[in-house]
Protein backbone atom coordinates (compact mmCIF):
# COMPACT_ATOMS: atom_id res chain seq x y z
CA UNK A 1 0.00 0.00 0.00
CA UNK A 2 1.25 3.28 -1.10
CA UNK A 3 0.84 6.21 1.46
CA UNK A 4 -0.76 8.77 -0.70
CA UNK A 5 -2.51 9.32 -3.56
CA UNK A 6 -3.77 12.41 -5.35
CA UNK A 7 -6.53 12.59 -7.98
CA UNK A 8 -7.14 15.89 -10.11
CA UNK A 9 -10.31 16.13 -11.83
CA UNK A 10 -12.90 18.24 -12.21
CA UNK A 11 -16.20 15.95 -12.19
CA UNK A 12 -17.01 15.28 -8.91
CA UNK A 13 -18.35 12.07 -9.89
CA UNK A 14 -15.09 10.75 -11.30
CA UNK A 15 -13.51 12.13 -7.86
CA UNK A 16 -15.73 10.12 -5.49
CA UNK A 17 -14.98 7.05 -7.39
CA UNK A 18 -11.37 7.65 -7.40
CA UNK A 19 -12.06 8.10 -3.77
CA UNK A 20 -13.83 4.17 -3.59
CA UNK A 21 -12.03 2.27 -5.65
CA UNK A 22 -8.52 3.44 -4.10
CA UNK A 23 -9.93 2.67 -0.41
CA UNK A 24 -11.65 -0.38 -1.54
CA UNK A 25 -8.69 -1.99 -2.90
CA UNK A 26 -6.72 -0.83 0.14
CA UNK A 27 -4.36 1.06 -2.57
CA UNK A 28 -3.58 3.79 -0.57
CA UNK A 29 -3.27 5.15 2.92
CA UNK A 30 -4.59 8.69 2.48
CA UNK A 31 -6.66 10.36 -0.53
CA UNK A 32 -6.27 14.13 -1.31
CA UNK A 33 -8.09 15.38 -4.72
CA UNK A 34 -8.33 18.83 -6.46
CA UNK A 35 -10.74 19.99 -8.80
CA UNK A 36 -8.67 21.69 -11.43
CA UNK A 37 -5.11 22.27 -12.54
CA UNK A 38 -5.07 25.95 -10.55
CA UNK A 39 -6.35 23.97 -7.42
CA UNK A 40 -3.68 20.79 -7.51
CA UNK A 41 -0.62 23.42 -7.92
CA UNK A 42 -2.14 25.40 -5.21
CA UNK A 43 -1.93 22.21 -3.08
CA UNK A 44 1.52 21.50 -4.31
CA UNK A 45 2.84 25.28 -3.34
CA UNK A 46 1.40 24.63 -0.03
CA UNK A 47 2.70 21.30 0.32
CA UNK A 48 6.65 22.59 -0.83
CA UNK A 49 6.06 25.32 2.45
CA UNK A 50 5.36 22.56 4.33
CA UNK A 51 7.85 20.13 2.76
CA UNK A 52 10.99 23.35 2.86
CA UNK A 53 10.04 22.89 6.92
CA UNK A 54 9.70 19.12 7.28
CA UNK A 55 11.50 16.51 4.40
CA UNK A 56 9.54 13.51 6.37
CA UNK A 57 6.23 15.25 5.25
CA UNK A 58 4.29 12.65 3.24
CA UNK A 59 3.60 13.48 -0.50
CA UNK A 60 1.95 11.71 -3.25
CA UNK A 61 3.47 8.72 -4.29
CA UNK A 62 1.14 9.11 -7.49
CA UNK A 63 -1.25 11.62 -9.27
CA UNK A 64 -4.50 10.40 -10.82
CA UNK A 65 -4.66 13.46 -13.63
CA UNK A 66 -7.45 14.45 -16.50
CA UNK A 67 -6.28 16.33 -19.16
CA UNK A 68 -9.74 18.12 -19.68
CA UNK A 69 -10.82 20.42 -16.99
CA UNK A 70 -11.96 24.36 -16.85
CA UNK A 71 -9.44 27.18 -15.21
CA UNK A 72 -6.20 25.00 -16.03
CA UNK A 73 -5.95 22.17 -17.86
CA UNK A 74 -3.73 18.99 -17.21
CA UNK A 75 -1.18 19.86 -19.66
CA UNK A 76 -0.60 23.53 -17.99
CA UNK A 77 -0.66 22.01 -14.30
CA UNK A 78 2.64 19.99 -15.78
CA UNK A 79 4.13 22.76 -17.38
CA UNK A 80 3.83 24.77 -13.93
CA UNK A 81 4.46 21.86 -12.12
CA UNK A 82 8.16 21.56 -14.39
CA UNK A 83 8.81 25.20 -14.35
CA UNK A 84 8.21 25.18 -10.58
CA UNK A 85 10.90 22.47 -10.17
CA UNK A 86 8.53 20.18 -7.73
CA UNK A 87 9.70 17.20 -10.27
CA UNK A 88 13.11 17.78 -8.00
CA UNK A 89 11.40 18.17 -5.02
CA UNK A 90 8.49 15.32 -4.78
CA UNK A 91 11.07 13.32 -6.85
CA UNK A 92 9.05 9.69 -6.33
CA UNK A 93 5.79 11.52 -7.14
CA UNK A 94 4.52 9.86 -10.61
CA UNK A 95 2.14 10.55 -12.77
CA UNK A 96 -1.19 8.82 -14.56
CA UNK A 97 -2.79 10.74 -16.90
CA UNK A 98 -6.18 10.00 -17.03
CA UNK A 99 -8.73 10.91 -20.13
CA UNK A 100 -12.45 10.21 -21.31
CA UNK A 101 -10.60 9.38 -24.74
CA UNK A 102 -7.33 8.65 -25.70
CA UNK A 103 -6.31 10.69 -28.26
CA UNK A 104 -2.82 8.95 -29.67
CA UNK A 105 -1.22 12.69 -29.70
CA UNK A 106 -1.75 12.88 -25.93
CA UNK A 107 -0.43 9.88 -25.47
CA UNK A 108 2.83 10.85 -27.55
CA UNK A 109 2.53 14.45 -25.24
CA UNK A 110 2.66 12.78 -22.08
CA UNK A 111 6.24 11.14 -23.06
CA UNK A 112 7.76 14.89 -22.96
CA UNK A 113 6.88 14.52 -19.36
CA UNK A 114 9.37 11.94 -17.80
CA UNK A 115 7.53 12.32 -14.29
CA UNK A 116 4.58 10.34 -16.42
CA UNK A 117 4.54 6.58 -16.73
CA UNK A 118 1.08 5.77 -17.99
CA UNK A 119 -1.86 7.21 -19.76
CA UNK A 120 -5.09 5.21 -19.24
CA UNK A 121 -8.82 5.99 -19.73
CA UNK A 122 -11.44 6.52 -17.56
CA UNK A 123 -12.72 5.60 -15.02
CA UNK A 124 -10.04 4.16 -12.82
CA UNK A 125 -11.45 0.41 -11.64
CA UNK A 126 -9.77 -2.14 -9.21
CA UNK A 127 -7.93 -3.69 -12.44
CA UNK A 128 -5.85 -0.86 -13.12
CA UNK A 129 -4.75 0.01 -9.34
CA UNK A 130 -4.32 -4.00 -9.07
CA UNK A 131 -1.72 -3.49 -12.10
CA UNK A 132 -0.17 -0.70 -10.56
CA UNK A 133 0.91 -2.69 -7.07
CA UNK A 134 4.23 -2.99 -6.68
CA UNK A 135 4.93 -0.61 -9.63
CA UNK A 136 4.79 2.72 -7.33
Amino acid sequence: MIKKVFCVDDDPITLMLCKKVIEKVEFAQEIDVAQNGEEALLYFDNLIEVFKNNTNTIYPELIFLDLNMPIMNGWEFLDSYFKKKYNETFINSKFIVLSSTIDPSDVEKSKNYPMVIGFLSKPITKEILESLKGKI
